[in-house]
């Protein structure tokens, strides 16, 4: 690749992380949208029962959460050979017809189908446009590049998606994802105009990348980041209703109640890279106890503007911190299967996010009210912290084995002429 100026590096950084910024404007808005996507799609359901109808309209978020879990891995694995500026356009492609698609379906059913659709690319896209923003970067500078392109999914949530938010209040959901669907169309051009070309890597095999998944400690690293990431979702999923119905605040607020889970998020990323330098474990302990901590302090405070407020940084602190530590966690225990770990992290995080939206919407839909998935998020939570505990516990034993099983090894060759 001929070495490019700094306005063209830099140039590039900003196409790749403009598509990072639109997966966080098409992941997130629906839930700040949640009772427009319900009254439209379901006019049956919400005229009997807004609640149930809102319960039931969250399935539109694990739709979006599925296709993450399912095209993360998979696309990884297929896809590592191929070039990856043609790649990134192939994906950027794919999720905006899909996005479009999302905006212009008439029926509750359809409108699932293309959010599934439109996930797909979301793990492969943040993985490959990692890759290039490290090699745009130089050596030594991986994390940075990294950095760069999750950057615009955490600034999406300060700025993107609230303002997308209110568009939606304001002229309905579909101008909200026709908005969306712009962004990406901005991005394939960015991308196609100022991205260098970059081959991708011959030798790679689908054998070669799934051979993380024999290792138990990935299992354990995903089963932490989906079940600990669930007590979030729970409860984000119906930010919205929680907002208007129990704290009693206007609809035209909730886009600033999602400017401070962003504002969290900024924090929990740069904060989370600094914690994890110093010790993943610890992070991955600190983040998601923080999330125990903010929705036990919701779970009481959530009727006090104050106590939303503070919980909901809270929250986007824990999983800006947390996601990074998951990220880490997977590439210290996958192996040589780097570039599969990196991309399940999204699927780690789209697990929680399909459970705690099921379970969230599932006690909504119940008639239990907007509290009740504070609850079952801080039970989740409670689960993702003591799996994380049974998971550092077992490789502590495995490693104190090793060492005891070594000297008598070494007895045994001794001892053998052969």
């Amino acid at each position: 690749m001929p070495e490019l100026s700094p306005a063209r590096v830099r140039l590039a950084l900003l196409a790749l992380a403009l598509g990072g910024f639109g997966i966080g404007c098409t992941e997130f808005v629906a839930m700040g949208l949640l009772p427009n996507l319900a009254r439209d799609l379901l006019p049956d359901v919400y005229a009997a029962s807004p609640a149930t109808a809102n319960g039931q309209a969250g399935a539109l978020i694990a739709a979006y959460a599925m296709g993450v879990v399912v095209g993360a891995p998979t696309i990884a694995a297929f896809s590592a050979r191929f070039a990856r500026k043609k790649l990134l356009l192939v994906l950027l492609a794919v999720v905006t017809v899909a996005t479009i698609a999302s905006a212009t379906l008439p029926s509750f059913g359809l409108v699932f189908a293309a959010r599934f659709v439109a996930a797909l690319p979301h793990g492969a896209y943040f993985g490959v446009a990692s890759l290039v923003a490290a090699s745009l970067l130089g050596p030594g500078k991986r994390g940075q590049g990294v950095a760069f392109v999750i950057g615009g999914l955490t600034i999406a949530n300060v700025v993107g998606v609230p303002a997308i938010t209110w568009l939606g209040q304001e002229t309905g959901w579909r101008m909200a994802y026709v908005a969306v669907a712009a962004v990406f169309a901005l991005t394939f051009l960015s991308v196609a105009a100022v991205v260098p070309a970059q081959p991708g890597n011959p030798g790679a095999t689908v054998g070669h990348e799934l051979k993380a998944f024999r290792r138990p400690q990935v299992w354990f690293a995903l089963g932490i980041g989906s079940v600990g990431f669930s007590g979030l979702f729970a409860v984000y999923t119906y930010i919205s209703p929680i907002a208007t119905d129990v704290t009693g605040l206007p609809l035209a607020v909730v886009p600033i109640v999602l400017v401070v889970f962003g504002l969290g998020m900024t924090v929990g990323n740069f904060a989370g890279g600094w914690f994890v330098d110093r010790g993943v474990k610890r992070a991955l302990l600190v983040a998601f106890g923080g999330t125990i901590v903010a929705l036990a302090v919701l779970l009481f405070t959530v009727s006090t503007a104050a106590g939303l407020f503070a919980c909901c940084f809270l929250l986007g602190a824990a999983i800006g911190g947390g996601s990074i530590a998951i990220q880490v966690r997977l590439l210290d225990v996958a192996g040589d299967s780097q570039t599969i770990a990196a991309a399940v992290n999204h699927s780690a995080l789209n697990i929680g996010n399909t459970l705690g939206a099921a379970l969230g919407g599932a006690v909504v839909a119940a008639g239990l009210g907007y509290v009740a998935p504070v609850g079952v998020g801080l039970a989740l939570s409670v689960v993702g912290v003591l799996l994380a505990i049974v998971s550092f516990t077992v490789e502590a034993r495995q490693r104190r084995r090793i060492p005891a099983a070594a000297p008598a090894r070494s007895r045994e060759l001794v001892s053998d002429p052969a």
